[in-house]
């Protein structure tokens, strides 16, 4: 891939405002060439579990993720999250993909060890944990 790729981290934030979402993506539908945005997930997962009747587990800042923790988590942020994104994309003209870690194995974590701290199922990444060649040919594809 020979054109400069541009990889965008959108925090919780920006996640927790729909209308300052809506104005970081319009503004990014503005900016040429090929793109990646990586997002967070906010404070909503927090508040499903709440309604779920699950108390989220924090120790400093960071999330302790049990099994069905990790099935909230994993649908808020792959599911809604994600979704909302593509569609306040598409809406500014940008024909976008939402992809979570696990399509097509593009992220590949390895569970963090116990130390001081056990946060169950979160997981840390390597260079080699991105799968690259499937992030390209999806690329190529637009």
């Amino acid at each position: 891939m020979s054109e400069v790729l541009k990889i965008f981290k959108i925090g919780g934030g920006i996640i927790d405002d729909t209308a300052q979402l809506t104005q970081f993506l319009k503004e990014l539908a503005q900016v040429g060439g090929k793109k990646i945005v990586v997002h967070g997930g906010g404070k909503g997962a927090n508040e499903l579990l709440t309604t779920l009747g699950m108390l989220p587990n924090m120790v400093n800042g960071r999330r302790i993720t049990d099994a069905a923790t990790l099935d909230v988590v994993t649908m808020f942020y792959a599911g809604k999250t994600n979704k909302q994104i593509v569609a306040l994309l598409q809406q500014a003209g940008v024909n976008a993909l939402g992809l979570s870690g696990a399509d097509g194995n593009v992220i590949q974590a390895t569970m963090r060890a116990v130390g001081e701290i056990d946060y169950g199922y979160v997981g840390d990444l390597q260079k080699q944990s991105i799968n690259t060649k499937l992030i390209e040919l999806l690329l190529g594809a637009i």
